[in-house]
């Protein structure tokens, strides 16, 4: 979860003037709210969440303490595959995240029968990731989710309409479980180049190589 800072600043006037920070993490956010402190010209600090709610300096502390050992600074990358001779998809997700001071990254495949098409395989590929964060105790954060199927971020961020009844049933359950997770997605389309580890789970799902593999990144 990324914050940002709002602060009252002195002058020699004796004027004051509201200050703002750009997004940073809860980390470096109290470590600069601490030094404006200690220059005893900064009063009022306040810092905001993505959502709009509000702490002081002594409730973030108090926070950062509370969710270090939850996952957090998630990242995750998802790619779908479909055989259209046999109606399966298989389903990749790679997922970036920091648990207390260690970042750790899932890679995990599945393979789903009875699909329709590339897009129904990408748009369950998004809810595939979904579960595993849920497992993981994901919730009421910040999610960046990267993938190259620009049809389904965009149709998932609301910039595309989706008129296929299949695909609006897979919409409806992302959004479903996003907002019960509490989640503030955002939607990154990449090039398929930079998606190869997903796409590659993907394609090892199709050919019955199952994965879950949880690794310390070092």
């Amino acid at each position: 979860m990324n914050y940002k800072l709002e602060w009252m600043y002195k002058v020699k006037s004796n004027e004051r003037i509201r200050v703002f920070s750009d997004w940073l993490s809860g980390e470096l956010a109290v470590q600069f709210a601490e030094e404006l402190e200690a220059t005893g010209k900064v009063t009022e600090i306040y810092f905001y969440d993505e959502a709009g709610t509000s702490w002081i300096l002594k409730e973030m502390k108090k926070l950062l303490t509370e969710i270090e050992e939850d996952p957090h600074e998630i990242t995750v990358f998802f790619d779908g595959g479909f055989q259209k001779d046999t109606n399966q998809a298989g389903l990749g997700a790679v997922i970036f995240f920091k648990q207390g001071k260690k970042k750790y990254r899932i890679r995990a495949n599945q393979r789903f029968d009875e699909m329709e098409s590339n897009s129904e395989a990408e748009y369950a590929a998004f809810y595939f990731a979904l579960n595993i964060l849920e497992d993981l105790g994901v919730h009421h954060l910040s999610c960046e989710f990267k993938g190259d199927s620009q049809g389904v971020l965009k149709q998932l961020e609301g910039e595309w309409p989706c008129y296929e009844e299949t695909l609006n049933s897979w919409l409806d359950r992302i959004e479903q479980k996003i907002k019960a997770l509490g989640m503030h997605p955002k939607f990154t389309v990449i090039p398929r180049k930079e998606n190869k580890e997903a796409d590659k789970l993907a394609t090892q799902a199709l050919e019955g190589k199952e994965i879950f593999a949880k690794t310390l990144i070092l």
